[in-house]
């Protein structure tokens, strides 16, 4: 059962949540959870915060201000922590995994049928439509993160210099970071109100009381222990050093299987910001230096993972797959299991350090609840991701509306759906998959009818 109770006497508070009960509650977000990580984060606050009442809107925004602060998917790491913070080990790893585990499953279907069955005019056509969709549901990602975060000036100015610093000077992203989150670190003891995004989301207690709450004390576990956290890094590291080791003893160090595993694991420790700062990062190994997939298969990869439930990051799946099937890295006959292999093997590497970075940071990030200075340059960072996810929209529309590059002529086609979506999904308000769908048919209208020609 779970450690937390309640001190509100006003209102009903809820009941314990047990660990089973949890687990199940788990299970199905791990299905639900459509629309990337803005999407994810909305329904986790809608059902934990708003319905359920498992955990206050402050506390929440609190866990999910520091996971913005790793690299890797906030929303999967989200998750994690606030299963930690109920059940201990055993709830954030549960939590952590069900919400990855069913996307995996999925994508490697979607993935075979794709390499297997998308030079089919009809699939073709679906994929041709989705494309532009995108490009305009990571315009709608970077507004509503910005919605939430942008308040004053200060963080405008902020999200314009990292925009320019991608798009224009090339600046790798880890730097990004680095800068706002020194700029939040002073903004925060010199201008604390315009850094502390408590102010800005303060709690809303029409939901009422809450089982983990503002003022409810953090459990024994989610305490800072060094011995702790030496078990922790020990467990992470042999998780780490195990697969690592087999592959590079079995197949060699060069070896596609090998180098994903390493290339992933880079792509999980040095890009923050989640999935759509993140995917910048995987573009130029896996399409540039590997040649593991072509420019147009990871716009559809993104366009797999959009429709997909799980974390978006979970087109490393998809690049894995893709990767090992076309290489035939088991032979001609094995193609398949190749794909399979390859797909769950870039995914333990890429989720392995979410899971350390939570299980190993709660405890001090569970010290820093009303702490500005350990929140301001997570504000920084945040406004920061902001312009990083336009520049990502913009790097899609370049591909998707001037498919030949700039020299060749605008898909037209492209645009109109394009356009078409973002009016669905801001004038709207229509969910990201009816939005993919609808593309998709358009598109494969479009594609068919040029066909007849």
């Amino acid at each position: 059962m779970s450690e937390w109770t309640t001190d509100h006497t006003e209102a009903a508070a809820p009941k314990k949540v047990s660990l089973r009960e949890a687990f199940w509650f788990w299970l199905k977000l791990g299905f639900i959870s459509f629309g990337g990580p803005a999407g994810q984060i909305s329904t986790m606050h809608q059902e934990l915060v708003e319905r359920r009442r498992w955990i206050s809107e402050r506390r929440f925004l609190h866990a999910l201000n520091y996971c913005m602060l790793l690299p890797g998917p906030e929303a999967q790491q989200l998750a994690t922590y606030i299963g930690w913070l109920m059940h201990r080990t055993r709830g954030g790893v549960i939590a952590g995994v069900l919400f990855v585990l069913p996307s995996l499953f999925v994508l490697i279907a979607l993935s075979w049928m794709y390499i297997a069955f998308g030079e089919v005019p009809w699939v073709a056509g679906i994929f041709y439509g989705i494309k532009p969709a995108v490009t305009a549901i990571v315009v709608q990602a970077a507004h509503r993160i910005g919605s939430r975060t942008l308040k004053n000036t200060g963080l405008w100015g902020i999200a314009a210099a990292s925009f320019v610093a991608i798009f224009a000077f090339n600046v790798p992203f880890p730097l990004i970071v680095l800068g706002a989150a020194v700029i939040g670190y002073l903004g925060g003891r010199f201008a604390p109100d315009r850094f502390d995004n408590a102010n800005h989301h303060a709690a809303n207690k029409s939901y009422g009381p809450a089982l983990i709450d503002d003022d409810t004390p953090s459990p024994e576990h989610a305490r800072f222990s060094w011995p702790t956290l030496a078990v922790i890094a020990a467990v992470g590291v042999t998780l780490w050093v195990l697969p690592m080791g087999l592959l590079t003893l079995l197949l060699g160090w060069y070896a596609t299987l090998t180098q994903m595993g390493w290339f992933f694991t880079k792509a999980a420790l040095l890009t923050f910001g989640g999935a759509y700062a993140v995917l910048p990062y995987v573009y130029q190994g896996a399409v540039g230096h590997y040649g593991w997939l072509t420019p147009t298969q990871m716009i559809d990869g993104l366009a797999l993972g959009e429709s997909t439930p799980g974390p978006l990051i979970m087109v490393v799946a998809f690049v894995g797959f893709i990767g090992a099937y076309v290489l035939q890295v088991f032979g001609p006959n094995h193609a398949f299991l190749a794909g399979a292999v390859a797909a769950s093997l870039v995914t333990w590497f890429t989720f392995l350090p979410s899971f350390l970075f939570i299980l190993a940071g709660g405890p001090l990030v569970e010290s820093t609840q009303n702490a500005v200075r350990f929140t301001a340059p997570l504000t920084g960072i945040t406004a920061a991701v902001v312009g990083v996810i336009l520049n990502l929209a913009l790097f899609f529309a370049y591909h998707v509306f001037w498919p030949a590059g700039m020299a060749g002529s605008v898909d037209w086609a492209c645009v109109i759906i394009a356009l078409a979506a973002a009016i669905a999904l801001f004038k709207y308000k229509r969910g990201v998959i009816p939005v993919l769908m609808g593309s998709g048919m358009a598109g494969m209208v479009v594609f068919l009818v040029r066909q007849s020609y």
